[in-house]
């Protein structure tokens, strides 16, 4: 079994896709005619949204929605970059909020911003 990707449920696919090319340069590679499902242009593993009615056409169940007014899930997104800082300025200029500032330990250049829809997101030179 390998991982393939990931699936956010937000509110507003468009809205978080056009946020995650501002805050992190990825572009989208998939969005459905609906706007209901999208997916990112990152690499092998996908990292995809959704939304809500979406979700729950799918499994029918509830769920805790992630939101940004709300303490954040116990899950984090982490993107390499070959510049942290860098990374970490313009996802804040395009509206993240900014929760830890660029630290290195151990060799390792980390940051945590939390993104439009409420996902925290852990940027690192770890390649």
């Amino acid at each position: 079994m390998k991982c393939v990707g990931t699936t956010i449920f937000v509110d507003n696919v468009e809205e978080v896709l056009d946020f995650y090319y501002q805050a992190f340069g990825l572009s989208t590679h998939y969005i459905d005619e609906q706007g209901t499902y999208g997916e990112l242009a990152c690499g092998v593993a996908k990292i995809a949204f959704a939304s809500h009615p979406f979700a729950q056409s799918r499994f029918r169940q509830e769920y805790i929605r992630t939101q940004p007014k709300q303490p954040a899930l116990g899950f984090e997104l982490s993107l390499c970059c070959d510049n942290v800082a860098q990374s970490f300025a313009k996802a804040v200029a395009a509206g993240a909020e900014p929760l830890s500032p660029p630290a290195t330990h151990q060799g390792l250049t980390y940051a945590y911003v939390r993104t439009l829809e409420g996902t925290l997101v852990v940027l690192s030179n770890e390649p």
